[in-house]
């Protein structure tokens, strides 16, 4: 579907904008409970293992836990998920604050880029991932690398119902800050839930100013069942924000 992104929170029921970023400003993550209706779960969850999924590999030979994952990309211009195009096009504003404070404080990183330059940038592509994991298996703690330029935020959904598809699997998320021991946080996502996180680092405004926070994300041992879940992320080679 092509949504007019002026009418996202009204067409996908999201609450009020200025909620969910106060919510990436403060713990990393949003939650958009019923993102997702259930034709369009049935639908993604009926292309896992089959070639419309994307390349397959497994985590174990990523060294990233157990289980099946596929991946696919495509241009920015036409992602092989219309619904998210709208979602990222809200996040820009929120991508190039955290750029600026990143830069001015902390130096160059892998944020450190002018994403308002790559909006609508033949570079800029979406990558897929769909996982399925099975009994014994999950997902290790990782984080999006800087082998290519990536988006600070991205989405993650589960596509099975907990304690009905599958029992445990739960959503982890760590944060690392500053002199600090890490945080760790439990995503209650539901079937069709949707929920927007960092990639890898982020600006945490202390009591002395901003500084950079380092966050990853991991699925717990499924105890039985299947587990179907999805990770989207943005990647591409802006144009840097003094050319």
């Amino acid at each position: 579907m092509n949504m007019d992104t002026t009418t996202l929170a009204e067409t996908l029921n999201i609450p009020d904008w200025t909620e969910i970023v106060a919510d990436l400003e403060r713990e990393g993550y949003a939650m958009l409970p019923g993102y997702l209706a259930n034709r369009q779960v049935s639908q993604l969850a009926e292309a896992a293992g089959t070639p419309s999924a994307g390349a397959y590999t497994s985590l174990q030979d990523l060294d990233l836990g157990r289980g099946d994952v596929w991946r696919a990309s495509s241009s920015a211009h036409n992602p092989p998920l219309d619904w998210t195009q709208a979602l990222f096009d809200r996040l820009w504003p929120v991508a190039a604050r955290w750029d600026q404070i990143m830069s001015t404080r902390q130096g160059p990183t892998d944020c450190d880029r002018s994403w308002t330059s790559a909006k609508g940038s033949a570079s800029a592509r979406m990558f897929v991932e769909m996982t399925r994991l099975r009994e014994g298996e999950y997902q290790a703690l990782h984080q999006k690398s800087a082998t290519f330029p990536s988006f600070p935020l991205q989405l993650i959904a589960l596509l099975s119902e907990p304690d009905s598809d599958f029992s445990g699997g739960q959503f982890v998320m760590t944060e690392q800050r500053p002199r600090m021991q890490s945080r760790p946080m439990v995503l209650q996502l539901r079937k069709g839930d949707v929920a927007i996180i960092t990639t890898a680092h982020r600006p945490f405004k202390g009591s002395k100013g901003y500084y950079r926070v380092n966050l990853k994300h991991a699925i717990s041992r499924v105890r039985s069942g299947e587990r179907l879940g999805m990770e989207i992320s943005l990647t591409g080679t802006p144009r840097a924000a003094d050319e």
